[in-house]
């Protein structure tokens, strides 16, 4: 079949060939987000590329962009279907025609796939990494038109990554076989993934690299210790109701459990793991895509595939398993811009079962060492004395000041010198030999006498009792901050038994202190919670509700998700501006041509809640810009001269079409005029219209 591929290319008009000319008539954007306009830069002139962004930085942009500047075919390698499905729906909605060949496919949609391909039509075309098994892939690729491969979620090349996919390291292989230039992106690369990143993909020549930090300010991020883990997200989730929003769990039982409770409480919510069957997992993966206000409780195999931008919050419900993955799994809340929250509880059970999984893996001692260490970065977040933001971005090598848009920016807890508290337990750990556990030692610093304590003489101790003065919770609180502080660590050999690290032998030998949050210690009545940021202001909320109303009735209609008409961005942006003509509403971020004469008109009627009144096909296309406004002018100009000067000669007129070509070209001077109107036209309308021209 491939054999009969002659490719031709599609016609862009090369006045519309400018990068930021193609932002705002096909994305509706006025401006590059930070780091996009150098990367696309450098991507349109052919540079090898490796960029590493925020989520909802805008990466897609960056390879959607050129692929529609350059020609050809763009060939987008993406880990997961339901992410391209997404992507290819979404550029076909902005009429650029994009395609995906993927085992998910129907005949049907892979027969329409080789026609646009073997037609010269297809800009984009997405394809799993499995897919690079199949020797026929490469000949196909061969064939086409290929000027560009762009590797999304890049960091997935990196072997000891927590996302790798073998197949990424064929990618290398696949750039020096086309002999095109290759553009990497992702958002969580650390130093150690870069460096993995240019060897695999780059053969080790460093690409033009772009670091636009990781930073995203309209996350609000926040943590709690457990304390009725169960009801705290409820309480989380209840304060959102209405609001899309994902709950990660540590085990699959959980999350059918926590989906229950939801649904109890009001909520729509699905559970998703991977026990699940396939088919149940895609329902829930095209409700929540489609669905306004849907929870999805999930373990970590929810998510990396779902491009939801107005996802408004995340939970979860138990320790992520190191900073990397958390900042994955919040990054896929507020990709569109508008405010989101998160929540992340933990609790010693999970530092101990995190701390346990990395011992018993089946990695070499340095690879593990490094996972603690990585562990260590995400305790250190949770128990995070200062602003959370400050602590999560140092540990990407970005600086900033605090954010003010942090649990403990809104509210700085309490500090106390605890290396009293801590050199107790420490030397209750050393004098039972490093065999037990936390409760056994907690018994032991408050004097209880049980069973266990007894048997083994341990009442007998220098250490026994002289906790009396804190209750159970408190000392619960103390070690887990001390493995916070990685001071101590289970021992998987001793059943989970608690040992000291070297960090903590300067304390126990009164050569450091160490500092406690009160706030994670003494139980809190009432505990604060992060605050509901409200999406627009209260006399505005009715109408974005009719807007999303509107929205999802449209999407519905095309069996697409919601985001695909608009994202919340767009739709919060109508609320509070409320455009009241075309004009005015190609103006909103995210309308770009396609989508103004799709659905202007029919938001406008929502927003004005009255008929709009029907425009030119050729004004239209000038919404928004300054030739619409002369367009607007020239009619006028036009009109008040219909029966020439004196109001008594023959009626006479242009077309929409005229005027909109002269509003566009913008002649200077009367021969250009002539020449586009024609001699009797000129004649009349001619002066009256140069005046209008140049009066700008």
């Amino acid at each position: 079949m491939w054999d009969t591929f002659n490719i031709a290319q599609p016609q862009i008009p090369e006045a519309m060939n400018s990068p930021l000319d193609l932002l705002n008539s096909v994305f509706g954007f006025d401006q590059f987000r930070p780091g996009q306009g150098e990367i696309v830069d450098a991507v349109c002139t052919g540079q090898n590329v490796l960029a590493i962004m925020p989520t909802g930085g805008g990466k897609s942009l960056c390879f959607q962009l050129p692929a529609i500047v350059g020609g050809g075919v763009t060939v987008v390698i993406s880990p997961l279907i339901a992410l391209m499905r997404d992507q290819v729906r979404a550029m076909n909605e902005l009429g650029i025609e994009a395609g995906a060949l993927t085992s998910g496919n129907t005949d049907d949609e892979i027969e329409e796939v080789f026609t646009a391909l073997d037609d010269g039509r297809l800009r984009l075309l997405y394809i799993a990494p499995e897919r690079l098994a199949n020797p026929g892939t490469m000949m196909m690729l061969k064939k086409l038109d290929v000027r560009l491969i762009a590797v999304d979620e890049a960091h997935c090349v990196s072997q000891w990554g927590h996302d790798f996919r073998p197949d990424y390291l064929r990618l290398g292989d696949l750039r020096k076989q086309l002999g095109v230039p290759l553009a990497a992106f992702t958002a969580t690369a650390d130093a150690e993934t870069r460096v993995e990143i240019v060897e695999r993909l780059f053969d080790g020549v460093q690409p033009e690299t772009f670091l636009y930090g990781f930073d995203r300010p309209n996350i609000n991020l926040a943590f709690q210790p457990k304390d009725k883990p169960r009801q705290q997200i409820l309480d989380f989730a209840n304060a959102r109701k209405g609001q899309s929003g994902i709950i990660y769990c540590g085990t699959r039982a959980k999350t059918e459990v926590l989906a229950q409770a939801l649904r109890a409480e009001g909520h729509t919510a699905l559970h998703y793991h991977a026990g699940l069957d396939p088919e149940m997992r895609r329902i829930a993966e095209t409700r929540f895509s489609r669905e306004d206000g849907l929870i999805v409780v999930a373990t970590v195999a929810f998510g990396m595939g779902v491009d939801k931008p107005d996802i408004r919050w995340v939970a979860h419900a138990d320790l992520p398993k190191s900073i990397e993955a958390y900042y994955q799994e919040i990054g896929r809340a507020g990709r569109d811009g508008a405010p989101a929250d998160t929540l992340t509880l933990y609790g010693a059970d999970d530092v101990r079962l995190r701390r346990t999984q990395i011992d018993e893996g089946l990695a070499p001692p340095e690879r593990k060492e490094a996972d603690h260490g990585r562990l260590n970065a995400l305790l250190g977040l949770a128990e995070a004395r200062r602003c959370r933001r400050r602590v999560l971005l140092r540990y990407f090598g970005d600086e900033m000041e605090a954010c003010g848009n942090c649990d403990l920016c809104a509210s700085p807890p309490e500090l106390f010198d605890g290396t009293e508290a801590v050199r107790k337990a420490l030397s209750a750990i050393l004098r039972t030999g490093e065999y037990f556990g936390a409760g056994h030692l907690i018994d032991i610093l408050r004097g209880v006498m049980s069973d266990k304590v007894r048997q083994r003489g341990h009442d007998r101790l220098p250490t026994f009792g002289v906790g009396a003065d804190m209750s159970k919770g408190e000392w619960q609180a103390v070690f887990r901050q001390m493995m916070g502080y990685d001071l101590i660590r289970p021992d998987s050999t001793r059943f989970g038994a608690l040992r000291m690290t070297q960090a903590a032998r300067p304390i126990l030998r009164a050569e450091a202190s160490i500092e406690l949050r009160r706030d994670t210690i003494v139980a809190q009545k009432g505990r604060s919670r992060p605050t509901v940021r409200a999406l627009v202001a209260e006399e505005d909320e009715p109408l974005l509700a009719a807007l999303k109303s509107k929205r999802r009735e449209l999407a519905e209609a095309m069996k697409a998700p919601a985001y695909v008409v608009f994202p919340d961005r767009t739709l919060i942006e109508m609320a509070t501006s409320r455009p009241v003509d075309l004009d005015g509403f190609s103006a909103l971020a995210g309308v770009g041509a396609k989508k103004l004469e799709k659905y202007g008109k029919i938001f406008l009627e929502v927003i004005n809640q009255a008929p709009v009144d029907e425009m030119h096909p050729a004004r239209r296309k000038l919404a928004g810009r300054e030739s619409g406004g002369m367009f607007d002018r020239l009619q006028a100009a036009q009109l008040d001269l219909a029966r020439g000067a004196d109001g008594a000669g023959k009626l006479m007129s242009c077309s929409s079409a005229v005027l909109a070509k002269l509003a566009a070209g913008n002649p200077r001077d009367l021969g250009e005029i002539n020449r586009i109107l024609g001699d009797a036209k000129a004649e009349r309308f001619g002066p009256r219209f140069l005046e209008v021209l140049n009066d700008v």
